[in-house]
C-alpha cells in the first residue's frame, strides 16, 4: 500500500467533531451576554416598558396637545372623559399632558445622573484599584466620608438656596451617586491588575493612563453596565422623592414627584386620576430598570448563564 506524503496529507475538516457532532462557530463574550439576555422574558418586558415610556414622554406630545401650561379654573378636577383621558388637575391642567412632562423631567435627570455618576465613579475606582497602598486606603475613605453625609439633606439645601433644575439636579444627584460604582469598579480592579495580560502592558512600558483605558475599564465594563441601570431607577426615585417634598423642579418645569404631592392632597375628595397614574408610571419605570439590570448581571456573568 502506498504510503501519502506529507504534502498530500488531506486537510483537516475542523467543522465536525471528532464523534461526528459539528462545531459551530466560535462566539464571543459578548454575544454570548446578547443572546442570553434576549432569552430573559423579564429582561424583555422592562426593555419594552422603558422604551415605551420614552415614547410617551418625547414623542407623545408630539401628537397630543394637551394643556399644562396654562390654569383652566373652568375644568377643574374633571374625570377621565372624552376631552381629558386622564381627567383634569385642581388648576384645570390635563393630567395626560402633566405626565408627558413629568416624564421628560424624570428620564433625563435619571439617564444624566446616572452618566454622571458612572464616569466619575468608574474613573475613581479604577485609579485608587491601580495604585493601591496607601493612595488607594487614603481614596476609599474619602468615599467613606461621602458615604456618612445625609444625602437628601444635602439635595434639599442647595435645591432652596440656588433653586432646582434638570441640569442641578442631574449633577447633584450624580454627585452623590458615584460612591457606589467606585467601590464596584475598584473591586474589580483589584482582581484584573494581577492577570497576566495586565503584567504584560506593564512589561511593555504602558502608562497607567493607557492600562485603566485600555485594559482595565474595558474588562469591568460589566461591572459598569449593570450598575448604571439601576443608578437611572435611584435617581428617578430621588428626584421623584424631591417633588413630593415640595423640592422638585420649580414652574414650569414638572416631575412625578410634584403631580403625586399635588394629587395625595386631593386623594380623599376622590379623585384618583390625581394620584395613580402617576403612581404607576413611578413604580413601572423603576421595576424596568431593576428588571434590565438583573437580566443583564445575569447574562454579563458567565457563573450566572443557563445552561
Amino acid at each position: 500500500m502506498s504510503q501519502l506524503s506529507a504534502g498530500s496529507l488531506p486537510p483537516l475538516d475542523v467543522t465536525r467533531a471528532p464523534e461526528g457532532g459539528a462545531i459551530g462557530p466560535v462566539q464571543s463574550g459578548w454575544r454570548l451576554a446578547v443572546r442570553e439576555f434576549a432569552q430573559n422574558r423579564l429582561a424583555v418586558t422592562g426593555v419594552a416598558i422603558l422604551l415605551f415610556f420614552v415614547l410617551f414622554s418625547f414623542v407623545g406630545p408630539i401628537f397630543y396637545h394637551g394643556n399644562y401650561v396654562t390654569s383652566n379654573l373652568l375644568a377643574t378636577n374633571q374625570p377621565p372623559e372624552a376631552g381629558f383621558p386622564l381627567g383634569t388637575s385642581n388648576q384645570g391642567y390635563d393630567e395626560l399632558a402633566l405626565l408627558m412632562k413629568g416624564g421628560q423631567a424624570a428620564l433625563e435627570v435619571g439617564f444624566f445622573s446616572a452618566a454622571v455618576a458612572i464616569i466619575i465613579g468608574a474613573l475613581y475606582g479604577a485609579i485608587s484599584g491601580l495604585v493601591g497602598g496607601f493612595l488607594d486606603a487614603v481614596l476609599m475613605r474619602i468615599v467613606d466620608v461621602f458615604l456618612s453625609i445625609p444625602f437628601l439633606f444635602i439635595v434639599l439645601i442647595v435645591a432652596v438656596r440656588y433653586g432646582a433644575s434638570v441640569l442641578s439636579l442631574s449633577l447633584l444627584i450624580g454627585a452623590f451617586s458615584w460612591l457606589v460604582p467606585a467601590r464596584l469598579v475598584r473591586g474589580e480592579v483589584l482582581t484584573l491588575r494581577v492577570r497576566d495580560f495586565v503584567a504584560a502592558a506593564r512589561v511593555a512600558g504602558a502608562s497607567r493612563t493607557r492600562l485603566i483605558a485600555r485594559h482595565l475599564l474595558p474588562n469591568a465594563l460589566g461591572v459598569v453596565i449593570v450598575n448604571v441601570t439601576f443608578q437611572v431607577a435611584d435617581a428617578i426615585l430621588y428626584i421623584a422623592a424631591l417633588g413630593f417634598l415640595g423640592f422638585g423642579l420649580q414652574w414650569p418645569n414638572q416631575d412625578w414627584g410634584d403631580l403625586l404631592s399635588n394629587g395625595v392632597t386631593y386623594l380623599q375628595d376622590g379623585y384618583w386620576w390625581q394620584v395613580y397614574p402617576v403612581g404607576a408610571c413611578i413604580v413601572l419605570v423603576v421595576m424596568a430598570c431593576n428588571l434590565i439590570g438583573d437580566a443583564l448581571r445575569d447574562s454579563l456573568d458567565v457563573r450566572l448563564r443557563r445552561r
